[in-house]
């Protein structure tokens, strides 16, 4: 109170300080939410000061995933909870990880709520693998088979789809937590009309997409393949396809087998060449 010569000394960092811990043990006790800007990004987690006082969060609770580098954080305004409050060890803890756990399953709850089997929906391209895409549909993930990703062929997902895009999907089936989802919507199915464009005696044009030693598989358009057996190739002998077709090369033929229900047609270049009978 007197320093010997009549002066009174005041300490205002003091004062923030213990009012800096008021707020925080108030917020600790109520659990509430706070929202603050990272001050500093440490080697262990980061630095956050709420009214003059510091509060820690551990790398371990400042998200809900894994992240190496938490230097994005840098002056980023967060929310957060104080879960440990003990000024007196200047240890105060803050967790962000949980809210953003409550917030993930809220928005779960509610998106399982809202769709079902045979809904169309969007969603957002999160992560795309070699046997299919994951869908974030805001609250959970679908998977997008590579086998469900068209009518036709896809041989690489990486090379259709790429992280962030969006586009609407088709809820196929739901498992538990599991989504299964598609892009082969009923309504563009190639077979709803192939059996009139395909009808048996109709001259059709595709392109070759594998080959086996018993015949060549022509995709007559995305969805629609076509079997040409080696016996219906040329009116010669041939021993596989493979001496005669490549792979992508374009051929004419006509159809001469079609079943609907098994989704199967048969070709042949052989009856191109039936020659016309005498008058």
């Amino acid at each position: 109170m007197n320093d010997g010569e009549g002066q009174v000394l005041l300490t205002y960092k003091r004062l923030k300080a213990e009012k800096g811990n008021k707020r925080l043990e108030e917020a600790f006790n109520n659990h509430e939410v706070l929202t603050a800007t990272v001050a500093k990004v440490l080697d262990g987690g980061l630095s956050v000061v709420v009214e003059e006082t510091r509060v820690f969060i551990p790398a371990s609770l400042v998200s809900d995933t894994y992240e190496k580098n938490l230097k994005k954080y840098d002056g980023q305004e967060i929310q957060f909870v104080i879960t440990e409050f003990n000024p007196r060890k200047r240890r105060i803890i803050g967790d962000r990880k949980q809210l953003l756990i409550a917030d993930k399953k809220a928005k779960q709850e509610a998106l399982f709520a809202r769709i079902e089997p045979g809904m169309t929906v969007e969603g957002t391209v999160k992560n795309v693998t070699d046997f299919g895409a994951f869908i974030d549909l805001g609250g959970a993930d679908g998977l997008l088979h590579i086998s469900e990703m068209s009518w036709g062929r896809v041989e690489n997902p990486k090379k259709v789809f790429t992280v962030g895009q969006t586009l609407d999907v088709l809820i196929k089936d739901i498992q538990g937590e599991k989504i299964a989802l598609s892009l082969k919507f009923p309504e563009s199915n190639p077979w709803l009309n192939a059996e009139e464009k395909y009808a048996v005696g109709n001259v059709v044009t595709g392109k070759v997409a594998r080959m086996t030693d018993f015949g060549a598989f022509i995709e007559l358009e995305p969805g629609v393949d076509a079997l040409l057996h080696v016996s219906q190739i040329a009116r010669e002998h041939i021993e596989k396809p493979a001496d005669v077709l490549k792979v992508a090369q374009e051929v004419t033929a006509k159809v001469v087998d079609f079943k609907k229900d098994d989704h199967k047609i048969s070709l042949s270049i052989k009856a191109l060449d039936v020659p016309a009978q005498d008058e």
